[in-house]
């Protein structure tokens, strides 16, 4: 049995070596949680707020494809038209990045379409298209972050490029604070066909947060950001809180080289990034063409 003796627990008088080594190791466990990062957002910050992009950021692909999507259901336009969104959408989502040229196009076609409508009409179809076809591509991690920041008791703001009519039912029916989008001219409540001044695109998103940190009061060191695109690296830098979300190749590499925030909700590396065949490409946009004219054969 005296073999087993040392199974059988003995009281040890602390000596002065495990003294040091248990205070030691409680100071190393102290450090290990004052190095680690502060709780964000800060509960209570009412000088802090939240700005998203919405395109690949908060929801996947672009509003305003999904946008044209409901107006051609309700006979806005022709066939045509359709394809031409379905290509702009398959280049979107085979690059990964808004390509100025395509989002240009998109929103010629779309002011021309909306010419002579009035602005309640399209608020109203907006609520409807975004239950048919974007509520479900919302990106459950990036509403988690924005949720995050309404709990704090932060204000939260969708920046996009879209249309301010889409982006004030997106951020309402998500419980965000409002919204900032491009502002397409009207008269009388009844679209004319032009923008007023240019789109919120690039430096334009930085130019709006900034003016709307000023009219709230907010101290843009204490608030966050949040984009998929490098063409939104001059918001992103206005803010102490810059985050990549599902970044192209070049905001990722940026993000790394100062050291921001990186997250990616997408199952998989975008099709670009894996160097996808050009015919895959070309499938992509035969299929979005197919199934337009399909749609349209339906209708008839």
């Amino acid at each position: 049995m005296a073999a087993l003796g040392w199974l059988t627990p003995r009281r040890r008088s602390a000596t002065a070596r495990s003294v040091l080594a248990g205070e030691a190791s409680a100071e190393a466990a102290r450090k290990d949680v004052s190095e680690q990062e502060p709780q964000f957002p800060v509960h209570g910050d009412d000088r802090a707020a939240a700005f998203f992009d919405l395109d690949n950021t908060v929801m996947q692909g672009a509003a305003l494809f999904h946008f044209g999507r409901g107006l051609y259901k309700r006979k806005f336009f022709e066939t045509r038209d359709l394809v031409r969104f379905a290509w702009q959408q398959a280049w979107f989502r085979l690059a990964g990045v808004e390509d100025p040229e395509h989002m240009q196009e998109a929103r010629d076609s779309a002011l021309s379409i909306v010419k002579g409508h009035r602005v309640s009409e399209l608020q109203s179809i907006g609520e409807e298209i975004y239950d048919e076809y974007m509520a479900e591509r919302i990106w459950p991690g990036t509403r988690a972050l924005a949720q995050a920041h309404l709990d704090a008791g932060q204000k939260v703001w969708l920046v996009t490029a879209a249309p301010v009519e889409i982006a004030q039912v997106i951020a309402r029916r998500l419980g965000l604070t409002g919204a900032l989008g491009t502002v397409a001219e009207s008269v009388d409540g009844v679209y004319t066909g032009k923008l007023v001044g240019e789109p919120l695109h690039g430096p334009a998103k930085a130019e709006a947060v900034r003016a709307l940190a000023a009219a709230e009061g907010l101290d843009l060191s204490r608030c966050a950001a949040y984009s998929d695109s490098h063409n939104d690296i001059p918001m992103l830098s206005l803010v102490g809180h810059p985050y990549a979300i599902n970044p192209d190749t070049k905001l990722r590499k940026h993000a790394r080289d100062l050291d921001w925030r990186l997250r990616d909700y997408r199952t998989g590396r975008k099709a670009a990034k894996v160097g996808i065949p050009a015919a895959a490409g070309v499938g992509a946009v035969a299929g979005g063409t197919a199934a337009a004219i399909a749609l349209h054969r339906r209708r008839r």
